[in-house]
């Protein structure tokens, strides 16, 4: 389909203006968009590792979940010279590389809403004085650490970690795949009996356990959940698409 088509339709569902109001960089990162799209490849980076599958340009675009490039240019090519000469490969096998990150994260059958499906919650919606947290109901209470462990395996992920200070039956849930651990302040003025997201730094940590909160986190590569989302929404648009997914990064070995 027309390449400016599939996009405009795309950000019906992920707009621009939310990447924007959370100062995010989304949007076309390299080369130029094709007038036609039939081929896609998604993926949640686009790094050197993925270099030598797309090198033939066999894609009309490839759609990545974090920004290939965060900032502006100059600057992020003066401090990141690998980063500068992906670029400028890119740009001479002509595919283009776009990103959709916290627009895809807030927006409606985004990033929050597939992971709080996965965990199989009930009346999923946003929260006013945060949109992208996800809150939710459990179909059933379960007991805080039946709960984490349930969690990890509806959210294909190999570990996670618990903070149980809270309570000790689960049955409202709030979500923000990625990084937002700091938003556990607000999941708990909500009265939500547990918060997941990642990336939580100690600090964070001490605090939920001095608030007396229950906090799950998983590792930030529970966004892998992007590729099989974004293939969902791009079929819905357009059924004749041919789309390709990778998955890979693979959190470390817990030892």
């Amino acid at each position: 389909m027309k390449t400016i088509t599939l996009l405009r339709n795309l950000a019906k569902y992920f707009p621009k203006k939310i990447a924007v109001r959370e100062k995010d960089y989304v949007g076309l990162m390299c080369g130029k968009l094709k007038e036609e799209t039939h081929k896609i490849l998604l993926c949640l980076d686009f790094d050197q590792t993925l270099f030598e599958k797309v090198k033939d340009g066999k894609y009309d675009l490839i759609l990545t979940h974090h920004p290939f490039i965060y900032g502006k240019k100059s600057i992020v090519f003066k401090y990141d010279e690998a980063k500068k000469e992906l670029y400028e490969a890119m740009e001479k096998v002509g595919t283009p590389i776009y990103s959709m990150h916290t627009n895809f994260d807030e927006g409606k059958n985004g990033m929050n809403d597939a992971l709080s499906e996965a965990l199989g919650l009930k009346d999923i919606h946003p929260v006013e004085e945060m949109p992208m947290m996800r809150v939710g109901k459990l179909a059933s209470p379960m007991e805080v650490e039946e709960f984490a462990r349930y969690a990890k395996e509806k959210l294909n992920v190999p570990y996670v970690a618990l903070i149980n200070e809270g309570k000790k039956m689960i049955e409202t849930v709030s979500i923000i795949g990625g990084g937002g651990s700091r938003a556990f302040t607000l999941a708990k003025k909500l009265g939500f009996d547990i918060y997941i997201s990642g990336d939580a730094p100690h600090h964070v940590r001490r605090d939920v356990v001095t608030l007396h909160y229950n906090y799950l986190d998983v590792p930030h590569e529970v966004e892998n959940i992007f590729m099989p989302q974004m293939k969902k929404v791009l079929l819905s648009i357009d059924p004749s698409l041919e789309i390709d997914t990778i998955v890979h990064e693979i959190p470390p070995k817990i030892l």
